[in-house]
């Protein structure tokens, strides 16, 4: 793969990027236009998709940082976005230009006023894995495989500009008005500032394997300080295999099974007993190992469950609250998905759309188990997602609402649900958390 030797940095340098990929996702709606004289409304729309979301993952891999970090998240919405933006967009979990070796040794040099020769016994300076803000190299020291992360270069110094780039175009897509809409932007922000601090991280991960290490069927590296930075980060090496390429071939139903539990149960022992959660589950985090078990790695985006949050939210779950008219709205207001200035048909129409919702993405919660093998409960999902998105009366109202909570919570069940059905986990425990 093609290596990068320079990112761009600068305010300017990465808006002229932005831009320049608005001018192509523009020739390609000029196509559009023209294939849709030739070809059929689908044909033509599922070109358009293809080509847009070639260039606009093409445009984003060559910025890094927020801007892919941005497409990775969108990769998991499976149920908004068109499967071309899915399938492109899902490569920023793993699969993007490395840096080159030369940039590499600048960074080390950088960081540890020495290059990585000079401090591991032996260090691969060509990338084994290029993800959306760091990349991964193979290293020696001391008889031990070593996995050394390193941060691309004026990631953590960009965030806020771009976001700011990205701010407008959300707010027309999810259609977010009111004074306090800020709360939503300034969330992602915050993690993602936290995601570039490597010092942060090294501590969270060694929090979480202490926490975690006695679940069955998972582990996970160790992490080592002294050969780590604020944007460099050395752990153990762990072999096995990207989850997503388990999943394409796997038909044993044991080994399904057996990573399902340990996935589900790791995600419910975080959420209910820490309540602190690792909000970024995606294929790209996990590895698989040769005895079928579940590596976990990478920490950087951890989020706190605060107690009036978590309270109400976990009370949403229950089919007894979710269909008591009286309980479902006092939850719905504590939440902030219903407000006190909302008119009599924002408050109806939120009401009936949460409560549809709610009443099909708590289904796993509602038995002792459940199957995330069934194709119904995420075509369900599916479709729902897609009729949302597609409502002209939605686009009416105003996006602005939730806890700002929401946005890692919700990511961090829509990923989780969604690695679960690609296990094709069966007869899931769902309460085996509370006896660990």
């Amino acid at each position: 793969m093609k290596t990068i030797d320079k990112i761009p940095t600068s305010k300017i340098s990465r808006a002229t990027k932005l831009v320049t990929t608005g001018a192509k996702v523009g020739v390609n709606y000029l196509k559009y236009y023209g294939d849709k004289i030739t070809k059929t409304e689908a044909e033509a729309k599922a070109r358009l998709n293809e080509n847009n979301a070639e260039d606009i993952y093409d445009g984003l891999k060559q910025l890094k940082g927020s801007a892919l970090k941005v497409a990775q998240m969108l990769s998991m919405e499976k149920s908004i976005l068109p499967q071309a933006y899915v399938e492109k967009f899902s490569l920023a979990q793993f699969s993007v230009p490395p840096l080159s070796a030369p940039l590499v040794s600048k960074t080390f040099k950088k960081y540890f006023g020495k290059l990585p020769s000079q401090i591991y016994d032996s260090f691969n300076l060509n990338s084994v894995n290029a993800a959306s803000i760091g990349q991964v190299h193979l290293a020696e020291k001391d008889g031990k495989k070593l996995a050394v992360k390193i941060q691309y270069p004026g990631v953590a110094d960009s965030i806020a500009s771009d976001l700011a780039m990205v701010k407008p175009i959300a707010i027309k897509m999810f259609n977010i008005k009111g004074k306090d809409s800020d709360k939503y932007f300034q969330e992602v922000e915050n993690k993602l500032v936290e995601e570039t601090n490597y010092i942060l991280e090294v501590e969270q991960s060694k929090a979480i394997v202490e926490a975690c290490k006695h679940i069955p069927n998972l582990k996970f590296p160790n992490y080592y300080e002294d050969l780590s930075s604020e944007r460099i980060i050395t752990m153990d090496w762990m072999e096995g295999e990207h989850l997503s390429e388990f999943t394409a071939y796997n038909k044993n139903q044991n080994k399904a099974d057996q990573l399902g539990q340990a996935l589900w149960d790791f995600y419910m022992y975080q959420m209910h007993v820490i309540k602190k959660v690792h909000a970024d589950p995606h294929p790209g985090n996990f590895l698989v190992s040769k005895s079928a078990d579940l590596i976990a790695l990478d920490f950087g985006c951890m989020k706190e469950v605060p107690e009036d949050f978590y309270v109400p939210y976990f009370e949403l779950a229950k089919p007894e609250v979710i269909d008591n008219k009286i309980l479902f709205t006092e939850k719905m207001y504590e939440l902030e998905i219903l407000r006190e200035e909302d008119t009599q048909e924002e408050l109806d129409f939120f009401s009936a759309m949460f409560h549809e919702l709610l009443s099909l993405f708590t289904k796993p919660f509602h038995n002792d188990t459940f199957d995330f093998s069934d194709p119904e409960f995420f075509n369900a999902i599916s479709e729902m997602g897609q009729r949302y998105s597609k409502s002209t009366e939605l686009r009416k109202m105003n996006g602005n609402r939730g806890s700002k909570h929401f946005i890692y919570i919700n990511r961090t069940f829509f990923g989780l649900y969604n690695l679960m059905f690609d296990l094709k986990a069966k007869n899931v425990q769902i309460n085996n958390y509370k006896s660990l």
